[in-house]
């Protein structure tokens, strides 16, 4: 069975944008598909048969104040305003609506991976907690702590992903994946340092002790999994797509420019993969 993970990383996840696009031009198709953060979004474009979607959303809507702005924060506690993202445009009478149709009816499964914020258990939602106009579960695994409040569903609040499941690809060997291609954002050698993640733990802390101790660790546990992956390629189950550099990118940067140049190297990327 062949999955495909996308770690997300914010803007600088144009990357993998760039990587899915690749795919849809060439028709690559995956078993299952596990998305964190920013990866849900890229994913659900790309199980939607959406080729140059998400690029829209990196380089034009991801510069309106709309959709991520300190007046946002100032307003209601969240920097990126979530449901504008995956609400306002996404659904049928958005800018650009998501073709949930063929989303619902591709044959892959979409696995979308958030952290519940009180008691800092993994999340694992399904395509088939998707619904017409409603991607509530892409807006949990898309909420960063701190930058923004955590996002309810059903009375639960969740955060991002990427602080309880960063990489899942043990997730994935557990629902039967045997082939394995994996999306980083950062360098393949590029191991995470924890020293903003400790500092926004102790803020986060105040409120959500279990999501603050995900978050103390988050660098640790990336860092486990991204050795993790390596040697799973080595022996030939995985292949990890990756950039060979990002600058100093930052997880929201909005320079259009270098944007646009880590999309091109999203493209190039997934060529050089050889993927089969």
């Amino acid at each position: 069975m062949r999955g495909i993970i996308d770690v997300g990383g914010g803007t600088r996840d144009i990357f993998g944008a760039g990587v899915f696009d690749y795919f849809l031009e060439y028709g690559e198709a995956f078993d299952r598909c596990y998305g964190v953060s920013a990866g849900c979004a890229n994913i659900a474009s790309f199980l939607a048969g959406q080729q140059h979607r998400n690029y829209e959303f990196y380089t034009e809507y991801a510069m309106r104040k709309e959709y991520m702005s300190l007046d946002n924060f100032i307003k209601t506690g969240s920097y990126v305003d979530l449901d504008y993202v995956y609400g306002t445009l996404s659904n049928s009478y958005g800018e650009y609506p998501l073709n949930f149709e063929v989303l619902k009816n591709n044959p892959s499964e979409f696995i979308i991976i958030a952290a519940e914020a009180n008691t800092g258990k993994t999340k694992y939602f399904t395509k088939a907690d998707l619904n017409y106009n409603n991607y509530a579960p892409i807006n949990a695994s898309s909420c960063v702590p701190v930058v923004n409040k955590p996002y309810k569903i059903d009375g639960v609040e969740y955060f991002d992903g990427g602080i309880a499941d960063p990489i899942p690809y043990k997730k994935a060997l557990d629902d039967g994946c045997d082939e394995l291609v994996i999306i980083l954002t950062r360098p393949k050698d590029s191991y995470r340092v924890g020293n903003s993640d400790k500092r926004m733990a102790q803020v986060l802390a105040r409120q959500y002790p279990k999501a603050a101790e995900l978050l103390e660790h988050r660098a640790e546990i990336y860092n486990i999994q991204l050795d993790a992956v390596k040697k799973l390629e080595e022996e030939g189950v995985a292949t990890i797509i990756a950039p060979k550099s990002i600058g100093k990118l930052k997880t929201l940067t909005r320079d259009i420019d270098k944007l646009k140049s880590l999309y091109r190297k999203g493209l190039v990327a997934a060529k050089n993969a050889n993927i089969k």
